[in-house]
């Protein structure tokens, strides 16, 4: 029946009975007529129709619609139904007397009495009816009154039992309910319909404990369940309602309120409430599943009494009391105003016993307590264990006091550490933490457990400390960064020089005069470097200049060691050591830069084995391959200063190489490069550890500190932390920043389409390949299947360059080869000269067939060219040789290339940071024209799906260089598939 909304209606509700949800709710529209009257005529209320009736109904309105929706017997079959089925057939089984789902059930009355609680307070000041049997939804007006009803709760002992009884007022009238047929509608809280009134009640009382006396005159307590019953069910009653009782005493007392927390330890897994500690470091407790827990108790003690601490539902506490046969309830008046405060202040603090209880690890728990020590005794809070067979903890304030004292060579640390009144020595602190024990027994028997910050503030001091044989514990001078941050942080008093607190900032390092034997004008950014350089000489510190390719590291070493030799500060040599192809350029750099300094060329098969030989030389020059050869012997000699460049060489902590300079004597230490980073942060710790022994610690201590947190978990505060540590001895600028005079640098990306033989080919490949793959993931799993994962896209890229590559039957051209040599026409009939690289020989030999059937000139360079050299000088200077064909591995370090004003990139390196160093070749000091640059890809490729993968791990590339077999590692099962779609 259409309701129109063109003449008047009301919105009303009607209430009626489901045979097993209870009470359900209905909203209906109902016409009025001439008098305001309701009609016959109404019409169902959905959150569908609504809108059609807006211009008389209210937000309440909109929002009780959709509660008495929610709660339709429809809506509830779909919610805790698993499959379709009508809603008699599901409630059948459900509520089935002997069969039915109990735990079901329940989940279903709760989900009810929530909405119900929430509708019927809506409908306080709505039209409220009940539904006819026939179904019309204005049979019976129902009166809801406003003023909420009291429950008092009345108790009768006598020497035979004690009876029970409820009454009800509302209004200051006695409200009879018993033996009416009053019903009621909700149970939590309490609704109570008799007749035509709906009553609810100021305090919420539980409907289940008005239920039993609907009809029945009282209950009737037995003395010999007396004691269980007066204990668990009337002293809650006597705190949350009037309670009149005969036969036994109620008193009224009012005391101070004091917090306590009481700790108790366990080993039970199951969560008790859930801390803030345990939101915040969820997987921390997965790791540490069996270490035990420290359990908080929150009471309120209130003149004699403690009462445990639940909730804020009740006004009163109450301490049952029994003498001699006679029962006294002491209901004590509860300051809920303080106790709110003191439970909100515990959750500022980080610890959440709303509920009266917390579990936390144990080690977060006592770096709680010693943490929060002093403000929970500012706040009046008594700290206990409860009394047991556990052992007993210290639970006063802890504290630790640094003191560091810069000296000649070292900073001296001075600690004392103390729990209490009592003070343990730093040294066992220190050996108690790197054994990382937590727990050590206080003369007085108590048992201390170390704060958790001391072990993430403190760490690092205790691994990098040394102890002298006088038992002085020291630091050495490059661990400045430490000794500043635990300054700043309020965590040592420290005293240091300003000059080397300058150190941190390259800015504010003192200038120094250029040497006199310097046949050169530094840059400015160059004379930054030698300041810096000379800087790190005084203080006998290692340093690693490590910037962009092309920026002059040459000629900073160089008039660095000038000054050294101007200064007299030594008779000894210094030894330069290098990769073999970079010997010619220092030779030619020092006879021009720096010609007084005498250099000795320490390599060849013929080379005298003797280090006498080294006297009277200012600098010896050497291979990392003759070092390695000759170690056992030259690890003998003294040094001035051991200049490693191209330190990227040890890398690897374990090479030979490695292994080697670092028996070097010397008393200095510096590294040249440029990619300081290449496969990974454990890098960093070999080539600073050979400038700065100690610095990052042990290999173990770096690894588990910073390598893994970093590049498994992309922890960001790690890598801050870690460049902050090497910023004051690692120097890097980059082109852009100090090269302002350098010309413009044009990169363009040229994509290349496949022939269709080639196009055939690969797509048969990627084919097989791609199943070889899912494959090998599929039976090895995706961490073992990395090698198949490198061979095939390995495949695939020589593919989209060349099928020659890999078939030498193939008679078809390729796309890109087209593209290259048509362009590579037109720069060479225009004058210019161009690098050609690529990272596979195999490329080049292509290219270097076709011009050798050509008869065009070109220079080549390879891993195994021999006269390196003489191939980059004739590139610069012939004027009839335009190409440079180039592998990208064997040519990125030490070439100069400034007579090239083109580049071309025949495909994608993984690593973006290696394709700059070859691009870097041409475009460095010296250079005076722009640079363009072509990165050739092959289209619907993988180099075309790599250059994606390059922008959306940018950020790894960012903070971690990576090379190919690194990246690979790097690459998810989404990202392999992407590249072989």
């Amino acid at each position: 029946m259409k309701v129109s909304t063109l003449q008047p209606f009301q919105i009303v509700y009607s209430l009626f009975e489901h045979e097993y949800l209870g009470f359900l709710f209905e909203a209906f529209v109902v016409q009025l007529n001439s008098k305001g009257e309701l009609t016959l005529q109404n019409q169902s209320v959905s959150s569908k129709n609504i809108h059609e009736f807006s211009e008389r109904i209210d937000a309440s309105d909109y929002e009780l619609v959709k509660l008495t929706e929610a709660i339709q017997q429809e809506i509830i079959v779909k919610k805790f139904s698993t499959k379709k089925q009508q809603p008699l057939e599901f409630f059948l089984k459900v509520f089935d007397p002997e069969k039915g789902d109990k735990l079901l059930q329940e989940a279903i009355h709760g989900y009810m009495e929530k909405h119900r609680s929430d509708i019927l307070e809506k409908l306080l000041t709505k039209k409220l009816y009940i539904m006819s049997n026939d179904g019309d939804p204005t049979w019976k007006a129902v009166n809801n009154i406003q003023e909420g009803a009291k429950a008092y709760f009345n108790f009768v002992r006598n020497d035979e039992n004690t009876q029970y009884f409820p009454t009800i007022k509302c209004g200051g009238e006695r409200v009879q309910f018993q033996f009416k047929n009053a019903q009621i509608l909700c149970e939590s809280p309490a609704w109570l319909l008799i007749d035509d009134k709906l009553y609810h009640f100021e305090k919420q009382v539980d409907g289940k404990k008005l239920k039993p006396f609907l009809n029945k005159k009282n209950i009737i307590i037995p003395r010999n369940i007396e004691d269980t019953y007066y204990q668990k069910f009337i002293a809650p009653l006597v705190a949350q309602f009037d309670v009149f009782a005969q036969g036994f005493e109620i008193k009224f007392e009012r005391h101070d309120s004091k917090p306590v927390l009481t700790i108790s330890e366990t080993i039970n897994h199951k969560k008790i409430a859930t801390s803030i500690f345990e939101q915040n470091n969820q997987e921390e407790e997965d790791e540490n599943d069996e270490e035990n827990k420290i359990v908080f108790d929150l009471s309120f003690q209130y003149g004699n009494y403690n009462f445990r601490f639940d909730s804020f539902s009740a006004e009163a506490y109450v301490n049952v009391e029994k003498q001699n046969g006679q029962w006294i309830f002491h209901k004590v008046k509860r300051d809920l105003r303080y106790e709110k405060a003191q439970v909100n202040l515990l959750k500022d603090l980080g610890l959440d016993v709303r509920q009266g209880r917390s579990a936390v690890l144990k080690r977060q728990a006592f770096s709680w307590l010693q943490r929060n020590a002093q403000t929970l005794e500012q706040n009046n809070f008594e700290v206990k264990q409860l009394e047991s067979k556990q052992k007993q903890y210290f639970l006063g304030y802890s504290e630790i006091e640094v003191r560091i004292e810069e000296k000649n060579d070292w900073f001296d640390i001075q600690a004392k550490v103390r729990f209490g009144e009592f003070e343990i020595p730093f040294l066992k602190l220190r050996s108690l933490i790197m054994a990382n024990k937590r727990e050590f027994t206080l003369p007085n028997g108590q048992i201390a457990v170390i704060p958790e910050e001391w072990f993430t503030r403190y760490s690092e001091l205790f691994s990098y400390v040394d102890k002298l044989d006088n038992d002085e514990l020291v630091l050495k001078k490059h661990h400045l960064v430490l000794v500043q941050d635990l300054t700043d942080e309020g965590l040592a008093h420290s005293v240091m020089t300003r000059k080397l607190e300058r150190l941190r900032n390259f800015d504010k390092i003192e200038q120094y005069e250029t040497p006199k034997g310097l046949l050169a004008n530094l840059r400015p950014y160059q004379k930054a470097g030698y300041d810096w350089l000379r800087f790190l000489a005084e203080y006998k510190l290692g340093g690693c200049l490590a910037d962009d390719m092309g920026l002059g590291k040459t000629i900073q070493t160089l008039a660095f060691l000038q000054s050294q030799k101007e200064l007299k500060l030594t008779e000894n040599p210094s030894l330069l050591v290098m990769p073999t192809s970079l010997i010619y350029n220092w030779l030619k750099e020092i006879e021009k830069f720096t010609p007084n300094l005498k250099a000795l060329v320490y390599t060849g098969s013929n080379r005298e084995k003797n280090t006498e030989q080294f006297d009277g030389y200012d600098l010896i020059l050497t291979s990392y391959g003759i070092l390695r050869i000759d170690i056992d012997f030259i690890k003998d000699y003294r040094f001035n200063y051991v200049i490693l460049d191209e330190s990227q060489s040890i890398k690897n902590p374990t090479s030979n190489i490695s292994k080697a300079v670092m028996q070097l004597n010397a008393a200095n230490r510096l590294i040249l490069t440029g990619t300081p980073l290449e496969n990974s942060t454990m890098d960093l710790w070999t080539q600073l550890t050979f400038i700065n022994p100690g610095l990052l610690g042990t290999q173990g201590f770096f690894k588990n500190e910073y390598q893994i947190p970093i590049e498994k978990h992309q922890d960001e505060q790690k890598t801050k932390r870690l460049y902050s540590l090497i910023k004051p001895f690692m120097m890097r600028r980059h082109k852009s920043q100090v090269a302002t005079e350098l010309p413009p640098k044009v990169e363009s990306i040229h994509y290349c389409d496949m022939t269709e033989e080639q196009e055939k080919c690969y797509e048969e490949a990627k084919s097989y390949y791609r199943n070889i793959i899912l494959e090998q993931i599929e039976e090895k799993g995706f961490g073992k299947s990395q090698m198949v994962v490198l061979q095939g896209l390995t495949k695939l890229r020589q593919l989209a360059n060349h099928p020659l590559m890999i078939d030498e039957t193939y008679e078809g051209d390729s796309g890109k080869n087209e593209e290259v040599l048509q362009k590579l026409e037109t720069i060479v009939e225009e004058g210019h000269k161009v690098l050609i690289f690529s990272q596979f020989v195999k490329h080049l030999s292509i290219f270097r067939k076709y011009l050798d059937d050509n008869k065009i000139n070109y220079c080549y360079l390879d891993g195994s060219t021999s006269d390196r050299q003489e191939q980059v000088d004739r590139f610069q200077n012939d004027a009839s040789v335009k190409i440079f064909l180039i592998s990208l591995k064997a040519g990125g370090l030490g070439l100069n290339l400034t007579a090239a004003e083109y580049v071309f990139l025949l495909d994608p390196w993984w690593n973006p940071a290696i394709e700059a160093q070859a691009i870097d070749r041409a475009h460095r000091i010296g250079q005076q024209n722009t640079v363009f640059t072509y990165k050739f890809i092959t289209r619907n490729s993988v180099e075309e799906k790599i250059l994606a993968l390059q922008r959306n791990k940018r950020k790894l590339f960012d903070n971690l260089i990576t090379t190919e077999e690194n990246f690979v590692k790097s690459l998810s099962k989404d990202d392999i598939l992407s590249l072989l779609e």
